[in-house]
């Protein structure tokens, strides 16, 4: 069975950061591209960034400005996402996914994997 578990979410306060884990079991996606996804509440599902296969190369939402920092590890089959100088506006539910293609997605439809979400929350 594909799993893909996020784990690092939580509270923090603005200014603070956090590190997001995405580990894949089940199969390997050193060959796919890999991303994360956040939705607030009551908002549709945002792409805030994208890993190539090999890490060469990344993609981030227009929002991130250089606060977020996508990397992976396809030795451990893991994906992060790096936060820092987070905002209230950053409270989401943060998703990772495993792309179909091997590059940079930022569609949602680009990826046939989801893990079940961590929650981060940004206080003021």
């Amino acid at each position: 069975q594909v799993q893909l578990v996020e784990s690092g979410g939580g509270l923090v306060q603005a200014g603070g950061s956090l590190r997001l884990s995405c580990a894949a079991s089940g199969r390997t996606f050193s060959s796919n591209g890999m991303g994360w996804f956040r939705q607030g509440p009551g908002k549709e599902r945002e792409f805030v960034a994208s890993i190539t296969w090999n890490g060469d190369n990344t993609g981030y939402g227009d929002f991130v400005k250089g606060r977020f920092t996508i990397s992976r590890d396809n030795a451990k089959n893991t994906v992060y996402l790096q936060m820092n100088s987070l905002k209230p506006e950053d409270t989401a539910v943060y998703y990772c996914a495993a792309s179909r293609g091997a590059f940079i997605a930022r569609l949602t439809t680009s990826y046939d994997y989801w893990g079940q979400g961590t929650q981060v929350t940004v206080s003021s």
